[in-house]
Formats: C-alpha cells, structure tokens, sequence
C-alpha cells in the first residue's frame, strides 16, 4: 500500500496545515470541544468512514474494509497544555496560556492524514482500522481510561500509537521491547506534630525535623530496599510548612512523584513508603496521614506487534531508521488501551537544533521539525497492510 511522491506531497502538505490550524487553536485536556468537531468534520469530508463520538471530545472512525479480517486501532492524542508560548512560529497558539508543548497537534494530523489516504482504498483493506482521536492524554485520570469504558476498544484486536519527540532526530524511529514508559504515580504525606515556640522546642514534637529525615530515609527504599535491576524512582517535589520564623508548626505537607516500570515493584513502592513514614514519626511521638495516587501504567508494548511494525519500517525506510530506544520514566495514558488489547506504541523523531527544534517537552519554546510528519503519516498507512494482511 505504498503512496506515490506526488500524492505524498499533497497530502503532506495537507497534514502541516492541520498540524498548524490546531497549533493556533490549542485546547486543554477535557476541554477539546473545537479540536475534536475539527476532527469530526474532517473525517466526515473524506467519505468511506463511519465517525462517531465516543466521549465528549474524542471522535472515532471506523474504516471497515472489503474483506472480513481483525481490527487495527490507531491512536493520537489531542489535547493541549497549561503552558504561554514563547516561540516566534508564525503559527503559535492564539489562546493565552495554552499551548501544544507536546507534539499532540502532530499526532492528530498525521493520524488524519492516514484516514484520508487510506479511506480511498476501502477495497484494500482487511478487516477494519479504526482510527482513535483521544482527548485528555496529559490529565488524570486520562481520556485513554474514559475510552475503554465507552467500549472504543471491545472488539480491537491490536492497537498502534506514535508519539513525536524533539529528544531523537528527525529520520529516527524508537522501537522499545516490552515497558516503553514509566508507572507515573503521587504520594502525598502529612507529618503531624505539636507546634510551640522556636526558642522552647522541647514543649514541642517539630514536624519539620521529622519531615526532613522521612524525606532522606525515603531515599533509602531505591537503594536498600529494591535490588539494582529494580528500577525506582522517588522524587519528593513538594515540601510546605510554617508561616513564621519563630514558630515550630503544627504539620508539614511534602508530596512528589514514584516512577517505576513492575508492577510488583510499584506495589512495595506504597507500602514502603508509607512504613518509613511510620516508622520516623513513630520514634518521635508524631503522626501522619498519607495518600497514594495511581497515575498512568507502564506502557508494555507487545513483543509480536512491536517485531511487525519494526519489519514494516525496515522495509518501508530502511533498518537505519530504526533506534532501539531505552524505556523513558515518562507518563502516556496509552497504557489503558495496551492493558486491554496487545500493540505497540512507537517514538518518532521530530528533533532538529539546526532549526531550532531541540526544546523538551512541555517547554514555553518546544516545536517540531515538520519533516516527522511525512514520517509519521507513512508509518500509519503502511501498519494496516502488515498487521492486518
């Protein structure tokens, strides 16, 4: 199913100008109401699909091919960010302080693209694509779960999502076997003491002090309490207390972040971090109210579906595209489809300093080198003809 130049570039050309409208029309995640009947419109101006609205703001169309076989979901996200953009595109967002920081404009154009292209050849496929616009990707609890309790992905038999990243260079694709992305989970702990004056601490129990080696002995659960090849990180990121210089406080809020990629792992993650924080206020009289959220699974990719789109870009580009990426502790909400239908979610390269393009994510200048979108957009239309036959 292979596309010609001349119809490449005319469609290419197509998928940067969606790419662009979204850029300057950002919205942020739950509130995509204008990107996805943008995307709805657009799909039904294609004809040979079958658009529906799932949730909300997410849209799904189905192409149901010629011949009965499976179905070959196909994913992008949709949503925006809480961010001011600070770069000099010509296209930059025209919302205040919202911005696409995050390639998800470019997800979604290259996944109209592969509609576009692939709705004209109805009598080619077997079996059906189903091409998936998700919203809400960067918010708990995700647009990805809401999807999979409406039923969007009962019947899939496989699964495929693309992610831009300005951390490989363009003409790079990341192949991961197994977890691609980290458990992306919250703690949030509260170390309850006896306030008093600072100049009488003996008439107190100084929750600051006993926050602060909570905070160090936490650090001891990834290196003695995990063997090495246990990956485990635990960032404390939030730390309040007092509001005066002399003035021992009643309690200290702290909260942060645990990334992990096992399961088993994240479950002795909870318990232990919640035995230290027992343990410290224990010795010294306090107590404490702890709070563990689940955030995102690891994203697993399948090991058959993750060798077929691997074949499928060797023979498509070429083995020399083909980068065989680490798993990154990055939270994706795609997790949710792969708990419930096997695929694979694979990075492609969008990075390019000489332009400019080598912002991480979620930064106020991040872009993307449009050149990944013809990337991009080939992947997709190939994927249906070697997963699927």
């Amino acid at each position: 199913m292979k596309v010609s130049n001349n119809e490449l570039t005319d469609l290419n050309e197509r998928v940067k100008g969606w790419r662009r409208y979204l850029h300057m029309n950002p919205e942020l995640s739950f509130q995509e109401e204008k990107t996805s009947q943008f995307v709805y419109e657009t799909l039904l101006s294609f004809g040979g699909l079958e658009v529906s609205r799932p949730t909300k703001t997410s849209v799904v169309a189905r192409l149901i091919g010629s011949q009965p076989g499976k179905v070959l979901g196909l994913r992008a996200d949709m949503d925006a960010l809480p961010i001011q953009e600070e770069t000099d595109l010509e296209f930059a967002s025209k919302n205040p302080g919202i911005m696409h920081a995050c390639g998800h404009d470019g997800h979604t154009a290259m996944l109209l693209g592969a509609a576009e292209f692939l709705s004209h050849r109805k009598d080619e496929i077997i079996g059906e694509v189903r091409f998936i616009f998700q919203h809400a990707e960067e918010l708990l609890p995700g647009g990805a779960q809401e999807m999979v309790k409406a039923g969007v992905v009962d019947d899939v038999d496989y699964i495929v999502g693309l992610h831009l990243m300005t951390t490989q260079s363009v003409g790079k694709i990341g192949i991961v076997y197994g977890p691609a992305t980290g458990n992306t989970d919250l703690f949030d702990l509260t170390v309850i003491g006896k306030g008093g004056h600072s100049s009488q601490p003996e008439n107190s129990v100084d929750p600051i002090a006993i926050g602060a080696q909570i905070i160090t002995n936490i650090q001891h659960i990834v290196s003695r309490n995990l063997a090495p090849s246990n990956q485990l990180v635990i960032s404390t990121t939030e730390l309040n207390a007092g509001t005066a210089k002399n003035v021992i406080p009643e309690t200290v809020k702290m909260g942060g972040s645990v990334r992990s990629y096992d399961q088993e792992v994240r479950e002795k993650a909870v318990k232990l971090i919640e035995r230290v924080a027992k343990g410290v206020t224990d010795a010294h009289g306090a107590s404490y109210e702890y709070k563990y959220t689940y955030g995102y699974s690891s994203v697993v990719n399948d090991e058959k579906i993750t060798r077929l789109v691997e074949e499928m870009i060797a023979d498509e580009f070429g083995s020399e595209y083909i980068e065989y990426a680490e798993p990154f502790m990055g939270g994706e909400d795609f997790s949710a489809f792969l708990e419930k239908v096997p695929g694979c979610f694979v990075t492609v390269g969008a990075g390019n300093p000489e332009k400019g393009f080598d912002f991480p994510h979620h930064h106020s200048r991040f872009g993307i080198d449009e050149d990944s979108l013809e990337i991009g957009l080939r992947i997709l239309v190939n994927l249906p003809k070697k997963i699927l036959g």
